[in-house]
């Protein structure tokens, strides 16, 4: 008896899961909220799904900011482009040097298509002045004319890593560095969406890894999907 009422007790707890749960992911899903946590490995696993068309998670927050030139640059700068988003500062010790190396790699990849670019968010933009982000592109190489390196106000900058993109980044002193960051980068398509690969469960890897080969290797061919796509 007591073994029945255990079944019994997580079949409820099952079922309250799925009707409180389940339906908040979806809905996240459905208005762009999702953040890293939400990209569970739950299913059967789907062979071939990772090649599937591209999902669309929801759309890019409008901004504007300042570029290495001291050119004003918003959202709009890159409608009709395919472009990756990174949030990273130049003074970074650890992940940010690995992060823009793999973004060169993509760059040159796509160098000769004016179609294509990056957008690379300073999370220091008190000392990740103009200057500092044109030595630093010059220095990685950073060249393709539509590799855009933007600062401006922190706190709208932590808003659109945080709140428009769901890619955390924060200050933290007890951090290499003084910040935090995910290493994660976004691709987002001509029309302003943010676009994503399924996982092989069939679920929305929504970023890609910007530090590992397979992440890179998998947002190469997504952009070109992409580029093919539009034409």
């Amino acid at each position: 008896m007591k073994g029945k009422y255990t079944y019994v007790w997580v079949s409820l707890v099952i079922l309250v899961f799925g009707i409180i749960f389940i339906p908040r992911i979806i809905d996240r899903v459905k208005e762009g909220n999702i953040v890293d946590s939400d990209r569970h490995n739950v299913g059967k696993e789907v062979p071939g799904v990772e090649s599937a068309d591209l999902l669309t998670v929801g759309p890019v927050p409008a901004f504007e900011f300042v570029d290495q030139h001291k050119d004003t640059v918003t959202n709009e700068d890159y409608k009709g482009k395919v472009y990756v988003v990174e949030f990273f500062f130049t003074t970074c010790p650890t992940i940010c040097p690995v992060m823009n190396q793999n973004m060169v790699k993509i760059q040159n990849e796509f160098r000769e298509d004016s179609r294509f670019g990056v957008a690379s968010f300073s999370i220091n933009p008190e000392y990740d002045t103009p200057e500092v982000l044109a030595a630093y592109a010059e220095k990685h190489g950073a060249n393709h004319p539509n590799w855009h390196f933007l600062t401006g106000d922190a706190d709208k900058i932590y808003e659109l890593a945080n709140g428009g993109f769901n890619l955390y980044a924060g200050v933290n002193p007890e951090a290499r560095g003084g910040f935090e960051h995910s290493g994660m980068f976004a691709l987002i398509d001509g029309n302003g969406n943010i676009r994503s690969r399924k996982d092989k469960f069939g679920n929305p890897m929504v970023y890609y890894d910007g530090l590992e080969q397979e992440g890179i290797e998998m947002l190469k061919k997504d952009i070109a999907a992409l580029l093919e796509e539009k034409q």
